[in-house]
């Protein structure tokens, strides 16, 4: 396998996948039906979410990964300024959601979008809730780790920053750095345990033990 499959791979498969968990999500564990049933179309007796969402449908995670793959290849960098419009433009408009439809915005993702619309900069809106940790940031960040060219280090720097739109907790900045470490790990072709390993122990060295962020990563990991 290329390193143009795995790209390609790593961004059919966020979106498929996306769409395919669209109908189950909000349920525990235990109500989801059994692996082999899971489809876009749920099985009969099963209540699924967004019932008037169509079959197929990415979620604002996809389109959210889509908006920064869109600035990231417009721009040649990351650019959170562009970054932050495009957020706007698709929680305002539906840039790159399916048929501009939205649907299924996190609140921190509103309120810091609203933040930024107002005339918040986007390295401060994701903090309009100080304490927020939610996965926003997380969802969206693949196509930066697929599409970098840099050092790790400045990487882990562009990670922070496409964070800080949404979710400005240096927790999510620090997740959002590790997840884009393991996805180049696994670019390389390391198998995925080794890999997050690797991706551990260089995030460790790029913080340096007496940062808030290494703090944070031991944290995060135990």
């Amino acid at each position: 396998m290329t390193i143009k499959d795995r790209i390609l791979g790593g961004l059919w498969g966020l979106l498929i996948g996306d769409a395919l968990g669209v109908p189950y999500e909000f349920n525990e564990p235990e109500d989801l039906p059994e692996f082999e049933r899971i489809e876009y179309q749920p099985p009969l007796n099963f209540m699924r979410s967004h019932p008037s969402v169509l079959q197929g449908t990415w979620s604002d995670d996809g389109a959210q990964a889509l908006c920064l793959l869109d600035s990231l290849l417009s721009c040649g960098r990351m650019d959170i300024n562009d970054f932050a419009s495009r957020l706007l433009k698709w929680y305002d408009c539906g840039l790159w959601a399916v048929d501009n439809k939205v649907f299924d915005v996190g609140n921190q993702t509103a309120r810091s979008l609203i933040a930024y619309r107002n005339g918040k900069s986007p390295y401060e809106s994701g903090n309009i809730i100080p304490e927020g940790k939610g996965n926003g940031s997380l969802m969206r960040f693949l196509p930066l780790a697929l599409w970098h060219k840099g050092s790790d280090e400045e990487l882990t720097d562009d990670a922070h920053l496409q964070s800080l739109v949404t979710h400005g907790h240096v927790c999510n900045q620090v997740c959002c750095a590790l997840y884009c470490l393991w996805a180049r790990r696994l670019l390389e072709g390391y198998l995925i345990s080794e890999a997050y390993n690797l991706a551990v122990l260089r995030l460790r060295q790029i913080y340096g033990e007496d940062s808030e962020f290494y703090r944070e990563l031991e944290w995060s990991i135990h």
